[in-house]
């Protein structure tokens, strides 16, 4: 979390970038057929906060820990498989980055949608910190289609995916304000849904950031399938499930989304589910 590396950068660049480079080590002196996709996170760029999508080949970099952090696991990646992991190689292995994923069971602190709901469920007033902050919201079974299907592409041996990055992101009516995020979010709730703002001035956070999707959609044959009214009925009527239905079978209700999101994108004709 961006707030969390502040407080313990180091920390943060040990996980990131050294938890990285043990799995890259793991990787280089294993001996079998293997399949790597490795996350990073749409932050691995430079943010200039441009209108436009990020592509694939934009600089990498980051103004705080967390962002640079993510950047320097990219530089490792690259690096592993361009030393290492060409295509005479067993290892086959690509990073993949998306950022902003909401969804049910998602209980982390200083993130937007955890954040509103213990609040709500608490009966407290939410606490948001850039109302107008604007990012490109997806559920998280969309990047989560994107890893599987690459990942089995690059299993199968499809030319020219090794080593390569991919972004995954939705579309672009996903991109709102947190502030309208909120709102639609707080339709799933009956108690009170006021909140006040409290700036945190001392740090950087981004106002906008959002991907450009071009190369997984015509690489891959992937695109998102939820809206951003699906998205937010997912992820919704999941903790109203949870914190409403006393007999909840959480992992049942779970596995109905799947089911849901996979016929969704079945009747959208999507390759990687035919």
């Amino acid at each position: 979390i961006v707030l969390r590396s502040y407080q313990d950068p180091k920390e943060t660049f040990d996980t990131n970038l050294g938890g990285t480079v043990n799995v890259l080590e793991a990787l280089r002196q294993s001996k079998d057929k293997c399949t790597a996709i490795i996350i990073t996170s749409d932050k691995c760029y430079e943010n200039v906060e441009w209108e436009y999508g990020y592509r694939e080949a934009d600089s990498l970099g980051g103004k705080d820990p967390y962002s640079a952090s993510k950047a320097c696991a990219e530089i490792a990646i690259s690096a592993y498989a361009r030393s290492f992991f060409n295509s005479a190689s067993p290892i086959k292995i690509s990073s993949v980055r998306a950022g902003n994923v909401i969804g049910g069971g998602d209980w982390a602190e200083n993130r937007i949608i955890p954040d509103c709901i213990r609040a709500w469920a608490a009966g407290e007033r939410l606490v948001i910190r850039s109302p107008h902050a604007t990012r490109p919201w997806q559920h998280v079974l969309e990047p989560l289609s994107g890893y599987l299907a690459l990942g089995q592409l690059l299993s199968e041996g499809e030319p020219n995916l090794n080593s390569e990055s991919f972004n995954f992101g939705p579309s672009a009516d996903t991109v709102k304000p947190v502030s309208v995020l909120i709102e639609k979010m707080a339709s799933f709730w009956k108690t009170t849904k006021e909140w006040e703002i409290q700036e945190f001035s001392k740090h950087h956070e981004a106002g906008l950031l959002k991907l450009c999707c071009d190369k997984a959609i015509h690489r891959l044959g992937w695109r998102p399938t939820l809206n951003f009214a699906q998205t937010i009925e997912f992820t919704g009527s999941w903790y109203n499930e949870f914190y409403h239905n006393k007999n909840a079978d959480m992992i049942s209700y779970t596995t109905s989304q799947i089911k849901q999101y996979i016929s969704l994108a079945q009747s959208q004709n999507l390759p990687w589910c035919l």
